[in-house]
């Protein structure tokens, strides 16, 4: 599966499976029970193990589906877990569990279902869902211990992109700061994440791109080019079509024009 972000909010749910989700700067190994609250934004892809079963339940939606509720009087506010803790891994025991596939199920069942009342009740469950899940984020178990020592020189090298993805990065680097060999290094990441490290690499820095678009209006396409580590517009250009779909100066337009 590929890398993608996306304006809304997510739920990700794991019943079952062999999985590590890549999650901006971090590696979820996945565990039956995992919930995941996901801002969108922030670069993510799962990567599945084909030989085992998957079974996973997401939920999309956008923030602003919940304005007309903002008034009703909740002791809580829902997002505050989806805006504090952004990209937040709770795992799910027991009768906890238990309640989220119910809830869960009822939903998938419900959207399915026409008719205004079916609806409705999508809604409310929806809304039952996300009170629960502010409960959980009081007390969560959000321990994240790596089972192996490839997921963890594969978040070391995800530690080191992070903090120098606007330079010109080289295999070199990585070989002498982990001290292992760079071939070692690209193959683990692969098996790890299933992308590349240079995958990994342009995804971030395209991602970095759309956000400066969005935030920074004022800069160029050339300007922005250059702060997220492109050394060629050109090559930006080419790159960042091949994962958008449109040129950065079309992109760019269309955040203007919103």
């Amino acid at each position: 599966m590929k890398f993608h972000s996306h304006a809304h909010f997510e739920i990700y749910y794991f019943h079952g499976g062999k999985a590590n989700y890549l999650i901006g700067d971090k590696i979820f190994v996945l565990s039956p029970g995992d919930l995941i609250l996901m801002n969108g934004m922030t670069l993510h892809c799962p990567n599945v193990d084909m030989n085992v079963p998957y079974q996973r339940t997401i939920v999309h939606f956008e923030p602003a589906f919940l304005k007309p509720f903002a008034e009703m009087p909740f002791s809580v506010h829902l997002l505050q877990p989806f805006y504090e803790l952004k990209n937040h891994r709770i795992h799910l025991q027991g009768s906890q569990r238990a309640e989220v596939e119910a809830m869960l199920e009822r939903m998938c069942r419900l959207s399915l279902e026409e008719g205004g009342l079916s609806r409705d009740r999508l809604i409310v469950s929806f809304l039952d869902l996300l009170v629960l899940v502010y409960e959980l984020c009081q007390s969560s178990n959000t321990a994240s211990a790596f089972p192996s020592d490839k997921e963890r020189h594969a978040q070391n090298i995800i530690d080191f992109v992070e903090d120098h993805y606007q330079e010109d990065l080289h295999l070199e680097q990585l070989e002498d700061r982990l001290h292992l060999n760079k071939y070692y290094l690209s193959k683990l990441f692969k098996e790890v994440t299933g992308v590349t490290i240079f995958d990994y690499v342009y995804h971030k820095r395209i991602n970095q791109a759309k956000i400066h678009f969005l935030l920074d209006k004022d800069l160029t396409v050339t300007d922005v080019c250059y702060k997220v580590g492109f050394k060629h517009p050109s090559h930006f250009t080419r790159m960042f079509k091949s994962r958008v779909g449109c040129t950065p100066d079309q992109y760019r337009k269309q955040t203007v024009s919103t």
